[in-house]
């Protein structure tokens, strides 16, 4: 059974898809150990608790320096044993040194499909909108594995979502949660902690 950590910033949406397929038995040799907030106001710390999970706050504006706030990440991980780090919806930038820390044991889950509206600058709605200025009728969602490169990480799975006349980024960042994150992340999950996902030359290749 692996420990699995949540860092979350607000509602907690992806972190709910995980502790329903936790309840429904499709993540069996995974545990959540704790979620972590980047906002003591985040509804996710909601949803833990109602899980029976643990809960943490470790807020960066609360740090000296970037390295103090590594220690405090990385002691708190190490502190509840964690083997896969879960980045749902976590708005804080974690450094290269906590990267290469937790290098192919942490993952995210990214609104669009890689390589297309991704990297520095694209998170939330912002996503979406770009897809939507672009034109660009299937959009959807991917895990990667995280590493210093911002959603520059080996892909664990993708799904397309259909773009629909008269969507607003508000209507399609919906439709790409229910149909997309919400099935693929917890997916993700499961796979790592049946050990079925293999890096080859950098690449995630996923073993049924």
């Amino acid at each position: 059974m692996l420990n699995i950590a949540v860092l979350v910033s607000g509602g907690g949406t992806n972190l709910q898809a995980m502790l329903d397929a936790k309840a429904r038995g499709e993540i069996p040799n995974g545990r959540f150990a704790c979620v972590v907030a980047s906002n003591p106001k985040a509804y996710a710390l909601e949803r833990a608790k109602n899980a029976g999970v643990e809960t943490e706050v470790l807020v960066r504006k609360e740090f000296s320096t970037q390295d103090a706030y590594d220690d405090a990440l990385l002691g708190l991980l190490e502190r509840h044993n964690i083997d896969l780090v879960v980045l749902a919806g976590f708005m804080t930038i974690l450094s290269e040194r906590v990267a290469k820390a937790y290098a192919y044991r942490m993952i995210n889950v990214h609104p669009a499909l890689i390589p297309s509206f991704c990297g520095q600058g694209y998170y939330g709605l912002r996503v979406h909108e770009a897809a939507l200025e672009y034109g660009v009728k299937v959009t959807g969602a991917t895990v990667h594995f995280v590493n210093e490169v911002a959603d520059g990480g080996a892909i664990i799975l993708q799904k397309a979502v259909e773009v629909q006349n008269g969507d607003t980024p508000e209507i399609l960042q919906k439709r790409v949660m229910e149909q997309a994150e919400w099935e693929i992340l917890p997916k993700a999950v499961s796979l790592f902690c049946d050990g079925k996902i293999k890096i080859q030359a950098g690449k995630a290749v996923v073993i049924e």
